[in-house]
């Protein structure tokens, strides 16, 4: 009996140490998220804090410049993410495509957070008749939201500033920012024409296509975010950003800026979580979108980004600061939000972005530029011969 319960406790303390042994291994896995998002569009701190909330979460953090490149990132090679933020009509694209999730609200709650009338206007927008129909709501949950209108110094510029028609002014000459981006600054001319930014008429953009080419000896640079450090460090008088960017670099700036939102229109977008089909951790992609709709979390994250937050109760919040008491962060004069300016969301044109990459390449390379460029080819070319001559001669002696 005595050599019976011996064996007894052998196997229970055994048993124990295993079952302690497994434990501690199990607690010491870790999931690995693969977060893609824009560059500096976060807070970074708000990582860390689901880390903490999420102990055995590690985030895998990385960024991309531009919708494409995040598409192709994502659609090619083995990449694995599982969580991105594209804007509206990248999304509509991966929704068409088949590389998205219908996201589980169950394990999202704080998706009650965010503001009725953008979930509205988004099911309104893609649910149009004209095109496609989309559950956009389906697949994803708003991230920031905004628009795109003119950021300009006061100082700089004393006529009225309603009208996208103020960056084809020759009192300005060198001194505009223009966007180098085929949809926004396509958007600029089609709505100055009263065309649709999201327009397939040939023509139409044949003739936006003129008007941008017809304003290149004005524009001081097409940019990207380095249109941020140019304004904040007053290098040009007007420049087209978006709203979020254009709150940043009034706060920033020692110089007097406003922004204005033209009266023929402007784009209003938005940037959205969802999670790939490629994930590899669906239910740690669910935990991270709802802790990004967390209140608090939202805050942080508007306060460091300074973009809309969709989140109502920040929002509302928020705007009672000196930095986002502006029509940039609070476009009230917008359709949306009962005024008059109409606005409109991108739409993925489908196969008819070849269309728009070929007027855009002509738009970059019109024939004003070509003549020069040759020139200066002939010259150079010129040089490198008389050079290479002269060097011979050298020899010689």
């Amino acid at each position: 009996m005595n050599k019976i319960l011996k064996s007894f406790i052998f196997v229970l303390c055994i048993s124990s140490i295993f079952i302690l042994s497994n434990s501690k291994v199990n607690a010491q896995e870790k999931i690995s998220l693969n977060v893609f998002n824009w560059g500096e569009y976060i807070d970074m701190s708000v990582i860390k804090d689901f880390e903490a909330l999420y102990p055995n979460i590690d985030v895998i953090y990385e960024t991309y410049d531009s919708n494409e490149s995040m598409y192709t990132k994502l659609t090619t090679g083995d990449a694995n993410y599982d969580v991105i933020i594209p804007s509206d009509y990248m999304l509509e694209k991966l929704i068409k495509e088949e590389w998205l999730l219908q996201l589980d609200y169950g394990k999202i709650p704080n998706r009650q957070y965010v503001r009725d009338d953008l979930l509205e206007k988004l099911e309104a927008e893609f649910s149009n008749d004209t095109r496609d129909s989309i559950a956009i709501n389906d697949y994803a949950v708003p991230y920031f939201w905004g628009t795109v209108g003119i950021l300009y110094d006061t100082d700089k510029v004393k006529k009225t500033v309603d009208s996208w028609e103020i960056l084809w002014d020759e009192d300005y000459k060198k001194q505009i920012y223009m966007y180098d981006s085929q949809r926004d600054s396509l958007m600029v001319a089609l709505k100055l024409l009263g065309y649709s930014m999201n327009s397939t008429n040939r023509e139409e953009l044949e003739a936006a296509k003129d008007l941008l080419i017809e304003q290149k000896p004005l524009v001081y640079a097409y940019v990207t975010d380095t249109v941020i450090r140019g304004m904040i460090d007053g290098e040009a008088a007007l420049a087209v950003v978006y709203s979020g960017d254009a709150a940043y670099i009034m706060d920033e700036s020692k110089y007097n800026l406003d922004f204005v939102i033209p009266k023929e229109g402007t784009n209003f977008w938005f940037d959205l979580m969802a999670i790939p089909k490629t994930s590899k951790n669906v239910d740690a992609a669910h935990k991270f979108i709802n802790f990004m709709c967390d209140p608090e979390i939202a805050l942080k994250n508007t306060e460091e980004v300074m973009y809309s937050s969709p989140i109502e109760s920040v929002f509302n919040d928020v705007i009672e600061e000196e930095w986002a008491n502006n029509i940039a962060y609070n476009p009230t004069n917008i359709d949306a939000f009962g005024g008059e300016i109409q606005t409109e969301i991108f739409r993925d044109p489908g196969e008819f972005i070849k269309t728009y990459d070929e007027i855009w390449s002509e738009v970059l390379s019109d024939g004003n530029y070509i003549i020069p460029l040759i020139i200066g080819g002939v010259i150079l070319v010129g040089i490198g011969v008389y050079l290479v001559v002269f060097k011979k001669r050298k020899k010689r002696y």
